[in-house]
């Protein structure tokens, strides 16, 4: 499965029926809290069925070299995302945060800078990332 490199969050839901008869996807709280996704905003999703090639993150048995003791991190070596430098570190270094307040180191980075960045190292509890391009 190919998955986009603008993809904003990922999470499990059910496809529930509303009142009016139409189908509801329900979004965690957090990816609102995240800064993921604005309320009011149209975003394009995507649905794939819990025991097809995908399965849910809840199976062990998918992922059988995956840690269970605890979130694993929302991103990936190699990924290119695009993020906004909202902190400085100690060490004078861009601090971006994506979903679940993950942490990505971003080196020359100014606060308030948006930049698409790949994802060079990723920890289980930050990351660092380096600039690909200047997002405005």
């Amino acid at each position: 499965m190919e998955i986009s490199e603008k993809l904003l969050c990922l999470f499990s839901a059910e496809v529930r029926e509303a009142d009016d008869g139409e189908y509801v996807v329900d979004v965690p709280n957090r990816e609102i809290e995240t800064g993921s996704l604005e309320p009011g905003e149209t975003y394009r999703v995507a649905l794939v069925a819990r025991d097809g090639a995908a399965a849910s993150t809840d199976d062990a048995d998918s992922a059988p070299s995956r840690n269970n003791d605890g979130p694993q991190p929302p991103v990936e070596p190699g990924e290119m995302r695009y993020v906004e430098i909202e902190d400085l570190g100690k060490q004078g270094d861009g601090i971006a945060r994506v979903e679940r307040g993950y942490v990505i180191i971003v080196p020359d980075t100014e606060v308030g800078e948006r930049v698409k960045i790949e994802v060079t190292e990723v920890k289980s509890n930050f990351a660092v990332g380096e600039v690909v391009e200047e997002a405005g």
